[in-house]
């Protein structure tokens, strides 16, 4: 939210001519109780960087570091926002800032609520550390973390074991290059995959109800800028986030087709912005996920063949509000079953390499009025009309 400039005109004057009086008043000095804490984070900081298991002790609770020890971590910060005292100790608000090594371009942010006491001798120390209200949690909230690295990619599970982890690694190392091969090397190459134990632990994660992710087998998170990220590695750093009871229930094929998705999400978020329609960028994912699997159009996108068949074919590509998770099942099958179709159409009639640059170009506009059009009439040289047109043909063509 961007901050009220105050408007000081001849009063402003006045205004200096009175705080030296006013410092001479005094005013209510600074609780030195902050200070003191942010030292105890920045202590309690450094012993976990550093592995130093006692000296995290020193400072307080040691459940956070024994379900942190198996996360690769390159940094970790607290910054205090804010302190209450209460009658035994104190409440701190705090910004958690962590990157994972070897993962992370770009740090993940946390809001946090810190609990604290005091000793006899005056020290204070950590006696609780959870996400703020109305925040998503961490995965070490929901328990020990477990970590299995593969040769692109690192899945973290909450209180699983490492043989179940390997599965996911398996898949999105297999994810990896095949995203590479259709959207370019330009971005990290690497995914970090979260499995919590439910869906209930999912949604949890990401901060929504569980019935928002009820049957959406993985999802991926990360900010849309408003503008494109620049350089490669600039993007946020994203997390694919698995639901494991709707992921249990699919097909190895499914499978590897969801991960593969997400992993493109992560590929492209750097080019991904508010300018990019979520047919676009969810029909591409798509596109990418169901290359080379030998999947008809019949076969991947059955809810969109039923309307050509019913004579329902809608008459516009998708809109945003078709993806909300909590629309109608079939509705939202439509939507992404048009988005791929329509990615399909631009990879088979302009070609892969206009395909990406398409995408690229919707999402260097930046902003959402004209950003379609204008990639079309400069990458694929049609109209936003022709081109929806010749998407009807295309859908009914391949699905009648």
């Amino acid at each position: 939210m961007a901050g009220r400039r105050r408007a000081w005109g001849v009063g402003a004057v006045g205004l200096a001519l009175l705080l030296p009086l006013a410092g001479c008043r005094g005013g209510p000095a600074a609780d030195p109780a902050r200070a003191e804490v942010q030292r105890v984070l920045d202590r309690r900081a450094a012993a976990l960087l550093g592995h130093d298991e006692t000296a995290y002790g020193a400072t307080g609770a040691r459940t956070e570091y024994t379900r942190l020890r198996a996360l690769p971590l390159a940094s970790w910060s607290y910054r205090v926002t804010g302190l209450r005292r209460t009658g035994t100790g104190a409440t701190a608000d705090a910004d958690l800032r962590y990157r994972v090594a070897g993962y992370d371009r770009a740090p993940v942010g946390a809001r946090r609520t810190l609990t604290l006491a005091r000793t006899a001798g005056g020290r204070w120390y950590v006696t609780a550390d959870r996400p703020a209200g109305r925040t998503g949690q961490q995965l070490w909230d929901q328990g020990t973390v477990t970590a299995v690295r593969g040769a692109h990619s690192l899945v973290l599970g909450a209180g699983g074991s490492a043989a179940g982890l390997r599965t996911y690694a398996r898949l999105a190392d297999r994810a990896v290059p095949a995203v590479s091969g259709a959207w370019g090397a330009g971005w990290s190459r690497r995914v970090v995959v979260l499995v919590p134990r439910s869906l209930a632990g999912m949604a949890a994660l990401l901060g929504s109800p569980a019935a928002t992710y009820r049957g959406i087998a993985a999802v991926t998170t990360g900010e849309v800028s408003a503008t494109p990220a620049g350089p490669a590695g600039a993007a946020p750093a994203d997390r694919v986030v698995v639901n494991p009871e709707a992921y249990a229930v699919l097909g190895d094929l499914g499978k590897q087709v969801v991960l593969t998705h997400e992993t493109a999400h992560v590929a492209t978020r750097a080019q991904t912005t508010a300018a990019t329609p979520l047919w676009l960028s969810e029909g591409y994912a798509d596109w990418i996920g169901y290359l080379h699997t030998g999947r008809t159009p019949a076969e991947a996108a059955p809810e969109l063949a039923r309307a050509v068949r019913q004579d329902e074919l809608p008459a516009t590509l998708p809109a945003d509000r078709d993806f909300g998770f909590t629309s109608d099942p079939t509705d939202l099958a439509r939507a992404y079953e048009g988005g791929w179709l329509a990615c399909r159409m631009i990879a088979g009639q302009w070609g892969t390499a206009r395909l990406g640059a398409f995408y690229r170009a919707v999402g260097a506009h930046g902003k959402r009025p004209g950003a379609v059009e204008d990639a079309l009439r400069e990458v694929l040289g049609t109209t936003p009309r022709d081109f929806t047109a010749r998407w009807r043909r295309y859908v009914t063509s391949q699905l009648d």
